[in-house]
């Protein structure tokens, strides 16, 4: 199932960020580059955009079924895509207490969204992705993880770039 597998990336980037501060974690390496708290920003954002479009889409009586993708390539950094705008971070300074609250929702909605789903009308309905083209529903729970687990290797990056790692 993908929420165990979910939940381990989720605790890894929890780890990366323990330890350290709001200030250094609202901090940008870079003007063009996310801070370690945009990243979390952007994966909570993600997460929740997810859930509330298959949400969305189980309720549609037309849905197109499509054929499994291969998801596993989004852990790829190599392939750049840029965040649609509706997921793009905010600039707003936020604790990492209120961020984690926020990461909390977006995983406790997406698991209420599987659950209430019925795994037939995952199987049968899609939804585009920019890269992927039309994903069958059943595969976004999984993408989740994987989008994160991307992420997880730019917010341990950003944090040697900030000198932050807990690890040092």
């Amino acid at each position: 199932m993908y929420k165990e597998d979910n939940e381990k990336v989720r605790t890894a980037v929890l780890r990366a960020v323990d330890g350290i501060s709001d200030e250094i974690l609202n901090t940008k390496p870079s003007p063009e580059e996310w801070s370690p708290m945009q990243i979390l920003d952007h994966l909570q954002l993600m997460e929740s955009v997810v859930a509330g479009n298959v949400q969305r889409q189980l309720t549609k009586s037309e849905s197109e079924r499509a054929r499994k993708k291969p998801i596993q390539l989004t852990v790829s950094r190599l392939i750049k895509v840029d965040a649609p705008k509706y997921v793009v971070p905010t600039n707003d300074f936020v604790s990492l207490e209120e961020m984690k609250k926020r990461l909390e929702a977006s995983a406790a909605l997406l698991d209420a969204v599987y659950k209430e789903a019925s795994p037939e009308a995952l199987e049968a309905k899609s939804l585009p992705h920019p890269v992927f083209g039309k994903v069958p529903l059943i595969q976004w729970f999984p993408f989740v993880g994987l989008h994160e687990k991307r992420h997880l290797k730019q917010l341990e990056k950003t944090l040697e770039k900030l000198h932050a790692s807990p690890n040092k």
